[in-house]
């Protein structure tokens, strides 16, 4: 089997999983749910490896899928470290990001700014909304690990508009996990909704990451780049 071969067969394996993960939420199917849960990212990885993508990009979602198995265990603990799962996939996108991105094209020194004062306006919103609803214990945890997240969403729009769009679906999807920890009203199938957007997520920033590394594979160099080489909390 060629290597392209087996990244199409992968990727319709990650397609396939997340579907009957999905429906397995909206049919109360626990088993199916459980089952395939821990299986979607490590998938997802190793189509990036056959796609030859950087190892970091692999990493983040195999940390990802870290951050999936321990919030299926329950409890305080297995949450917070899973959430710190989820973090340190956050810290290898930004690093993707600032290696291999560039800055956009429209991005001069003021609309840029002007991002990031509205990326770090709706962070602090957020927490100041959320805070007096979280349990103490909750609380330094969850605006530490928000604070990342929407540093990686803001990165990355050096990635592209995919990775970007990527980046603000998994945003809103910790946000609406968020809320559930402060005992908001939730949308109807909140699990299915939570999935649904941080599948979406990973895929697209997964995807914006390979479009980005794929000039930098062609180049002269590419032997000795990362693009050469072998390469979220709530989510029950």
């Amino acid at each position: 089997m060629s290597r392209d071969t087996g990244a199409r067969v992968l990727l319709t394996a990650f397609g396939l999983l997340a579907a009957v993960h999905l429906g397995a939420l909206l049919a109360g199917a626990g088993t199916v749910e459980v089952a395939t849960k821990p299986a979607l990212m490590p998938v997802l990885a190793a189509y990036v490896l056959a796609r030859r993508g950087p190892v970091l990009l692999a990493a983040a979602l195999l940390f990802g899928c870290g951050g999936d198995t321990l919030l299926q265990v329950g409890g305080d603990t297995a949450f917070l470290v899973g959430m710190a799962s989820f973090a340190a996939g956050h810290v290898c996108y930004l690093v993707l990001f600032v290696r291999r991105g560039a800055a956009p094209q429209w991005g001069r020194r003021w609309p840029l700014a002007a991002v990031a004062a509205g990326y770090t306006a709706a962070w602090l919103g957020t927490v100041a909304l959320l805070w007096p609803d979280l349990t103490a214990d909750l609380r330094g945890p969850v605006a530490g690990y928000s604070l990342l997240l929407t540093a990686m969403a803001y990165g990355a729009l050096r990635a592209g508009p995919r990775a970007l769009l990527g980046g603000l679906l998994f945003l809103a999807s910790d946000t609406l996990i968020a809320s559930g920890l402060a005992h908001w009203p939730q949308p109807p199938a909140p699990q299915f909704c939570i999935m649904l957007g941080y599948l979406a997520a990973q895929w697209l920033l997964a995807d914006g990451v390979l479009r980005t590394a794929a000039p930098a594979a062609a180049g002269p160099a590419a032997s000795d780049g990362p693009a050469r080489r072998a390469v979220v909390p709530g989510r029950t």
